[in-house]
């Protein structure tokens, strides 16, 4: 049978005791002891002059450490527990990982040896005691935790990206904060969270551990409250070492105020998007070449498209319902000039400005980024030169740093040119008028996706029955906005907070006719109404 491997604890506190109490003395009683027990004395660990306090951090204490763990010793043997450690909080931490490692200890002074059942006993109380003292410790922790955070103090843990803590204090970061800015505004154009990782990386940027951005990162970062000025804490627990985190019940968050990146209406945006997406269990597909494709339904609830290039109807393929698309066109065609008479140009300049701002601190921004990559580039030139650093190491590091390089390179003329584009507007008051004025009867030369974007946006819901069409346009905030890049999309957003009404005629088959009824309802929207019934509607369809 194989002899147990054991080493010797020799530990005195001062010279005088290391004169007095001689070390010597120390390991000739423990070599005795282990001499009687048939074992073997392969370590002796010697700490002359060293205080109990702590001994954790010592060498020798690492040492042996190292020893247990590795099988070296199976034992150790001192001469009593308060030449081990006076410190109760190492004393315990010492039996924690003897016992972890199946190893004993041996006090000859207590007469304590965990290798006999008696100092069995004594590890089973050692180890409630550790265990009660951790969690006192987790309890006090988690005490503070909401006082700590309702202080606006850190509770642990990194800023959210856009954000970092300077000085104790949770502020904006000045590199992260504009990209954080565009990728809102990013994805309220798209809607789509991929197209917006993939457009941000295109742009050069990259997370703050220089990853590319992903679907699953920007989800993260849209839904997360610091953006609109609110910093939750206190509103996670860990399940474990390495083990997930879950979320406390929402009556133990607090709620912190943080500086905003983007309007809280922005965010409330961005978020029903991404929620009205996880319901569907659907992602936004391309956009239908059709204006309403998608939009109206039949009042039996089946959307209605325009199936075919020729076809110029709506049709419902359950109850083979239809409706002529220029009828539905021109609905939204006249009326935007009944709503474009109010529109003060000012109200668009301060946008425009505000706009040019933001773009100008993401220019700032790409082009720190930009240098900073470049002297890291050129480090690691000069490692290679100098220091012989291996091709393929080389390799691996610099060139993803001279991809994003060129991104950045790319996308920084885009935003000069914006930034000089917005600027030569605002300056422009005759542009600034003449763009109002002409909104309405350029709205057959928009762009389909503008004249789309704004349509899907404003209108809560189109149903077409067998008689009657009910058309309902939501209103909304001029902070809800996509990526502006003329006086046009800002003149177009205006355009939908104004329309805020719903719409009941009764239709008659031709295409014509419908369009005049429409017509001869708008007048109605000047006396302040939010619902509009067409003359020739019955009281009944109305509810009047």
């Amino acid at each position: 049978m194989e002899r147990k491997k054991v080493g010797i604890w020799i530990r005195v506190s001062t010279e005088f005791q290391v004169k007095d109490e001689s070390p010597e003395h120390h390991e000739q009683r423990a070599q005795y002891y282990i001499k009687s027990k048939d074992w073997e004395a392969v370590e002796v660990y010697r700490l002359d002059a060293i205080s109990g306090k702590t001994v954790m951090d010592h060498p020798e204490t690492q040492r042996m450490l190292r020893d247990v763990r590795t099988g070296r010793i199976s034992g150790l043997v001192f001469s009593k527990l308060a030449r081990l450690a006076r410190n109760t909080k190492e004393l315990l931490e010492l039996a924690d990982i003897f016992k972890t490692q199946k190893a004993d200890l041996i006090s000859l002074a207590e007469q304590i040896d965990t290798s006999t059942p008696a100092g069995t006993l004594f590890f089973t109380i050692i180890s409630a005691m550790a265990q009660w003292e951790r969690e006192e410790i987790s309890a006090r922790v988690s005490a503070s935790v909401p006082i700590r955070a309702e202080m606006g103090k850190c509770t642990g843990g990194a800023g959210a990206f856009g954000y970092k803590w300077d000085n104790k204090q949770f502020v904006l970061d000045e590199n992260e904060a504009p990209v954080r800015k565009l990728m809102y505004e990013i994805f309220l154009e798209c809607r789509r969270k991929r197209t917006t990782a993939n457009r941000l990386n295109e742009l050069g940027h990259r997370t703050r551990k220089g990853a590319k951005f992903t679907d699953t990162t920007v989800d993260r970062l849209l839904r997360d409250t610091t953006a609109k000025g609110i910093r939750l804490a206190n509103y996670t627990k860990s399940t474990g070492e390495n083990k997930s985190w879950e979320l406390k019940p929402e009556d133990q968050w607090v709620e912190v105020p943080c500086p905003a990146i983007v309007d809280e209406e922005v965010w409330e945006s961005c978020n029903a998007i991404l929620e009205k997406q996880r319901n569907s269990r659907n992602k936004n597909g391309r956009f239908s070449y059709s204006l309403l494709g998608g939009i109206v339904k039949c009042s039996c609830g089946k959307p209605m498209y325009v199936h075919g290039s020729r076809s110029r109807k709506y049709k419902c393929s359950s109850c083979k319902n239809d409706i002529n698309q220029e009828a539905l066109y021109g609905f939204f065609q006249e009326n935007l000039n009944q709503y474009i008479e109010g529109i003060k140009p000012e109200i668009f300049i301060a946008e425009l400005s505000t706009e040019i701002h933001n773009k100008a601190d993401l220019l700032n921004t790409t082009m720190k980024n930009r240098d900073a990559l470049l002297k890291r580039m050129d480090e690691l030139v000069d490692l290679k030169l100098n220091d012989g650093m291996s091709s393929e190491h080389y390799k691996a590091r610099y060139y993803p740093l001279d991809e994003q390089v060129k991104q950045l390179n790319r996308s920084i003329p885009e935003l000069q040119a914006e930034i000089d584009y917005m600027r030569i507007q605002m300056n422009s008051s005759d542009y600034v008028l003449n763009g109002v004025k002409s909104l309405y009867t350029d709205w057959s030369e928009l762009e389909f996706s503008q004249k789309r974007g704004i349509t899907e946006t404003i209108t809560q819901h189109i149903i077409v029955g067998k008689d009657t069409i009910d058309i309902a346009l939501a209103y909304l905030p001029t902070t809800l906005k996509t990526s502006q890049h003329n006086l046009m999309d800002l003149l177009t957003q205006e355009t939908q907070k104004k329309m805020s009404f719903n719409i009941v005629v009764r239709l008659n088959r031709e295409p014509v006719v419908l369009k005049s009824l429409i017509i001869n309802a708008i007048p109605r929207l000047e006396n302040g109404s939010n619902s509009i019934c067409n003359d020739y509607a019955s009281e009944k369809l109305c509810g009047v």
